[in-house]
């Protein structure tokens, strides 16, 4: 029951029942409603900036696992990017070089801004557009390269002769890539003891290993200049190249002879001007001597080519 309240009324000496004005009525309601919208506003808005929603929850969660995701991807497309490295370099230094055809063009397209507007407006906008950007890359170069071997492949088709001919397997067995002792460029030398230019790449072997013609080709006398190497074999494989294997025990050809790829010609030796038992091996076109390191690549996977590579470039100590 409510109570009521009265007043003392000073001009009718009593007391009287307090009666409350719609005025005043509304007056106090409306404070009261106002006070509660303020509290719950206030409510609201410590909730919305501090208290995360079942949803939010959820959604804050997708956001962490698409930023992990984001990395994963960033990781796979440095490797694609690594692998389409190696293949680029082969393609520029063996493939081309090898069928004397123009280097790629490798410039890709450079997307404009309106390519990533759909990713606009995002917290992680940057990000995404960093990301698409090199996948993006990535897919025109991965493009380039596929052309690049298209067009290598029809001038395969037409050197038959020429594929056969040119070097490109390793003068010894040496799947396990343990013979190499030394690679094409300055080295010290065993014997000077002083860094000259070494004209080719040794692999160390006993006295009477197997060596193998690395391309078809004709026995031919060695070309004026050559010294120190012992018993030694060149092989003229036309088309511009030669190969030269040198310190020799013994070979097994002679002088106009035509040998084909793999055929036995020789066995390792340490004649001529030699530290040990080891096979000299150059590659010489056009009159140049250059690196053989580019003429293994009908034995060796992209993993052992590489690896090789590697062996190739290290300072080491030749043997001649």
């Amino acid at each position: 029951m409510a109570k009521i309240k009265y007043f003392y009324n000073p001009h009718s000496l009593d007391f009287e029942k307090a009666r409350i004005s719609v005025r005043t009525l509304a007056l106090r309601v409306f404070g009261f409603l106002s006070a509660s919208i303020v509290a719950g506003a206030s409510l609201l808005l410590v909730a919305y900036y501090y208290i995360d929603s079942p949803k939010e929850k959820i959604l804050k969660r997708e956001l962490e696992n698409y930023e992990l995701q984001a990395k994963v991807l960033n990781k796979k497309v440095d490797k694609l990017y690594a692998s389409i490295g190696e293949l680029k370099e082969r393609d520029a230094s063996i493939y081309r070089a090898i069928f004397e055809a123009d280097p790629v063009n490798y410039n890709t397209r450079k997307a404009s801004v309106n390519d990533y507007k759909d990713l606009e407006g995002f917290a992680n906008s940057e990000s995404l557009k960093a990301l698409n950007q090199r996948v993006d890359a990535l897919a025109d170069q991965v493009t380039i390269q596929t052309k690049s071997m298209e067009q290598l492949a029809k001038l395969a088709e037409n050197k038959t002769d020429f594929l056969a001919s040119i070097p490109a397997i390793q003068p010894v067995s040496n799947k396990k890539l343990r013979s190499m002792a030394s690679g094409f460029g300055y080295r010290l030398h065993p014997i000077y003891k002083t860094y000259k230019m070494h004209s080719g790449i040794d692999f160390t072997a006993p006295t009477g290993t197997p060596i193998y013609a690395t391309g078809n080709g004709r026995i031919v006398p060695a070309p004026n200049g050559v010294s120190g190497y012992g018993n030694h074999v060149v092989i003229d494989h036309g088309f511009g190249y030669k190969t030269l294997y040198a310190h020799m025990y013994k070979s097994k050809v002679r002088l106009g002879e035509r040998v084909k790829r793999g055929q036995l010609i020789g066995y390792v030796g340490n004649t001529g001007l030699s530290s040990g038992p080891h096979l000299h091996y150059e590659v010489i076109k056009n009159g140049n001597k250059i690196n053989p390191i580019n003429y293994f690549f009908n034995d060796l996977t992209e993993t052992d080519y590489a690896a090789m590579r590697e062996i190739a470039e290290r300072p080491t100590q030749s043997f001649d």
